[in-house]
C-alpha cells in the first residue's frame, strides 16, 4: 500500500500517511533511549519540502561526492512530492543573487510578511560529535573556501516552487499557505540543517512541525575527531540526537510510492 491515499481524479493526492520515528527514554531521565514509531496523516497541500544547502559544490571534496549522490536520489523525492501537491522550497544559502530573476525567487519576495511568534525555549544539548575542525574527513583536509554558486543541477526548480535562504520568508510562506508540516532534507545535519534561520531549530522554536528525511542528509564529521567513529556512524548519532531533542524523522523510501524504485537508506537504525 502506498503512503499516498486516493486522488481526487485530477492527480492531486488527498492525504499522505507519514511514518515518523523519534527517540524516547525508556524511563524519563534514565538516559536509555529507544526508537519509537508513529504515523501522521496530512494533506499534501499542508506540507512543504525544504532542501537545505544542496549546493552544486562544497569546499570539502568528500562532502561534494556525498552531496552529489544525495542530490540524484533526492531529485526523485522532489518530483513525486511536487506531483502530489507538496510545496517545494529550495534553500541554497548564499546563492540568492544567482536566482534573483527566477520566478520561484520572485514568488518568495512577494509573500506578505507574517511576524513569527516569540521563540519557544527548548533544551539544546551538545551534539554527540566533535565537528570543531570543520568536519572534513579527507586526508589532508581540504581548504575552506566559498565553493558553491547555485543548487545542485540534478534537482529541478519549477516556477511554482519557492527559493529562499531567509527564515522569515519561509515562515511567512508556511503561514500564508496554512502549511502544518515542514519536511527537511539536505546538508549538513550537524550544521546548516539544524542552525540555519529556515531550518530545524528556528522553525521548531517558532512552532512549525519539522520532519527530517534521515537518509537524505549527511554530516560534516571527521572520524579522527571524538567520538572516533565512522563517518556513517557519526551521521547516525546526529540524527538520533535530532530525534531525541528536536523533531521526528522519516525516510525517502517511506515517502515514495511503491511504483517508484526503492531508495536505500544510508543510515543504520539505532
Amino acid at each position: 500500500m502506498s503512503n499516498f491515499d486516493s486522488t481526487n481524479g485530477e492527480g492531486a493526492v488527498k492525504k499522505m500517511d507519514l511514518k515518523l520515528q523519534r527517540q524516547v527514554e525508556t524511563v524519563q531521565g534514565n538516559g536509555v533511549w529507544r526508537p519509537q514509531s508513529s504515523r501522521k496523516e496530512v494533506a499534501p497541500t499542508q506540507v512543504a519540502l525544504l532542501l537545505c544547502d544542496m549546493w552544486d559544490k562544497h569546499w570539502c571534496q568528500s562532502a561534494t561526492r556525498r552531496c552529489d549522490a544525495i542530490a540524484h536520489r533526492l531529485a526523485q523525492v522532489v518530483h513525486q512530492l511536487r506531483q502530489a501537491g507538496v510545496t517545494i522550497l529550495h534553500a541554497p544559502s548564499d546563492c540568492m543573487e544567482f536566482y534573483k530573476e527566477h520566478p520561484a525567487r520572485q514568488r518568495m519576495l512577494q509573500v506578505p510578511h507574517v511576524e513569527p511568534p516569540a521563540a519557544k525555549e527548548i533544551a539544546d544539548p551538545p551534539l554527540p560529535i566533535d565537528d570543531s575542525d570543520g568536519g572534513c574527513d579527507d586526508q589532508p583536509q581540504c581548504h575552506d573556501y566559498h565553493a558553491w554558486t547555485h543548487q545542485h543541477p540534478a534537482i529541478s526548480i519549477h516556477n511554482e516552487d519557492g527559493i529562499s535562504d531567509n527564515g522569515a520568508e519561509v515562515y511567512s510562506l508556511l503561514q500564508r499557505r496554512a502549511i502544518k508540516t515542514l519536511l527537511i532534507a539536505g546538508v549538513h545535519t550537524n550544521m546548516c540543517v539544524l542552525h540555519r534561520t529556515f531550518a530545524i531549530k528556528q522553525m521548531t522554536r517558532w512552532g512549525v512541525d519539522c520532519v527530517l528525511i534521515r537518509d537524505m542528509t549527511d554530516t560534516m564529521y571527521n572520524p579522527r575527531m571524538a567520538p572516533f567513529v565512522s563517518h556513517e556512524e557519526g551521521t547516525t548519532r546526529v540524527i538520533s540526537h535530532i530525534e531525541r531533542y528536536w523533531c521526528p524523522t522519516t525516510s525517502s523510501q517511506d515517502l515514495l510510492a511503491p511504483a517508484q524504485p526503492a531508495v536505500r537508506e544510508i543510515r543504520r537504525e539505532v
